[in-house]
């Protein structure tokens, strides 16, 4: 057990987390106030979520920073087991076998794989010649976040599993070398390319390109030109890529994307969620129309408002001002955090305070764009507000060892 000492934690961080939970209860109680004072009244569990969680993390705040470095890997494989297991005995919701249900209460184990899978990454670029410039370790570092995203798109859950990918944003920081980026950003787009345009026509321009660069490397007798391979990459991926769109998923995200897209418009379906939200936005003007006064709210016509959509809820009933508000404690936490970890020697506190900061800024950027209809609903709670123990948990574990880590140093921002 560690010595607490307070005046060593970054309290201003902590001070926005706990606004942020606060702000999030005063909204799950405003979409779930008419509702009867039961144990099953959203606002009711999601204060016991609350104590429950800050329960956990006292206890973890104490303990030795060296425990976790320690028992690492041990954690990492038991979550890896639970998420295998949990395919075969998990409890299906929303056609996905993502949780656990016992005494009444759902436990989802891909959320809290977030902060096990950062402590492993950390774990293990931490050891000793464990260069991210080099092949191999590259390889092991891609398997540690390959594997959770594996089990998870066999649940199905690709929102979860999409989060994931913010572990690859930490290894570019650290030193991972910008051709993977590059390489992301090229598939990213060519996938785009495909579904919009259709694979026949991109595989007729990437042909022409392909036969242009041909001939050219041919006149200038360079038959090793890069931008060959480059063609061959690109039509391999637009094969990969309309083979996931087709097979993997499944009809209701293909119908999300397309309505993201533009290629389909369906206001009364698949783009009713984004399209209420727009009106209760547009419904709360500057100012809102009040705590427990939005219609949009208290119509319970945005679903999932009390978790995925429940920024649509802040837009109506705090206007644009207390939605900029929530935008704009984001941006401090996530600048301060970023301030904080810039100053860390240690490669473990650095890696691992920087996969705090990226999945936060995923689920948030996510959250919102996915709310005003610039990205389709894929089920990304909004950090510390959205309605959820084990989304809640998670995140508190993840700025627990954010705070933990933080402690270790002297300096302050």
């Amino acid at each position: 057990m560690s010595n607490l000492k307070i005046k060593n934690y970054d309290l201003t961080s902590l001070i926005i987390v706990i606004s942020l939970i606060i702000i999030g209860l005063i909204n799950i109680y405003s979409v779930s106030y008419s509702d009867s004072n039961s144990i099953e009244n959203f606002f009711t569990k999601q204060l016991v979520f609350v104590l429950f969680s800050f329960a956990i993390c006292s206890v973890l705040i104490l303990l030795d920073i060296n425990f976790y470095f320690k028992y690492a890997s041990i954690i990492y494989i038991s979550m890896v087991l639970l998420l295998i297991l949990l395919l075969f005995i998990g409890k299906e919701v929303n056609g996905a076998k993502s949780w656990f249900n016992f005494l009444g209460f759902s436990l989802q184990p891909s959320e809290l794989m977030k902060p096990v899978t950062a402590l492993a990454i950390a774990k293990y670029l931490s050891n000793v010649h464990s260069d991210i410039k080099n092949y191999k370790i590259q390889f092991y570092s891609f398997i540690i976040i390959l594997v959770p995203i594996v089990l998870i798109l066999l649940q199905p859950d690709p929102g979860t599993a999409l989060i994931f990918f913010s572990f690859y944003l930490v290894l570019h920081i650290v030193g991972l070398p910008s051709i993977y980026l590059n390489i992301f950003m090229f598939i990213s787009i060519l996938f785009i390319a495909t579904i919009i345009i259709g694979m026949k026509i991109m595989l007729m321009i990437t042909g022409i390109i392909f036969s242009i660069i041909f001939l050219y490397s041919i006149y200038k007798k360079n038959k090793k030109s890069k931008l060959i391979y480059i063609s061959v990459f690109a039509v391999f991926n637009i094969l990969i890529s309309t083979f996931i769109y087709e097979n993997l998923f499944e009809q209701r995200h293909r119908d999300r994307i397309g309505v993201v897209l533009g290629l389909e418009k369906d206001l009364a379906g698949i783009g009713y969620n984004a399209n209420q939200s727009k009106l209760a936005f547009n419904s709360g003007g500057l100012f809102g129309q009040g705590f427990l006064k939005g219609t949009q709210t208290k119509g319970d016509f945005i679903p999932e408002q009390h978790s995925d959509y429940i920024f649509a809820t802040i837009g109506e009933e705090w206007g644009f001002f207390g939605s900029l508000f929530v935008i704009s404690l984001f941006i401090v936490l996530l600048m301060r955090m970023t301030e904080r970890t810039i100053k860390q020697t240690s490669i473990f506190y650095k890696i691992f305070s920087y996969s705090v900061i990226a999945i936060i800024f995923f689920h948030f950027a996510i959250n919102i764009s996915m709310v005003i209809g610039l990205f389709p609903t894929v089920g990304i709670p909004l950090p510390y507000i959205s309605y959820g123990g084990s989304s809640l948990l998670s995140f508190m574990i993840l700025f627990t060892g954010y705070l933990k880590i933080d402690s270790q140093k002297k300096s302050k921002w």
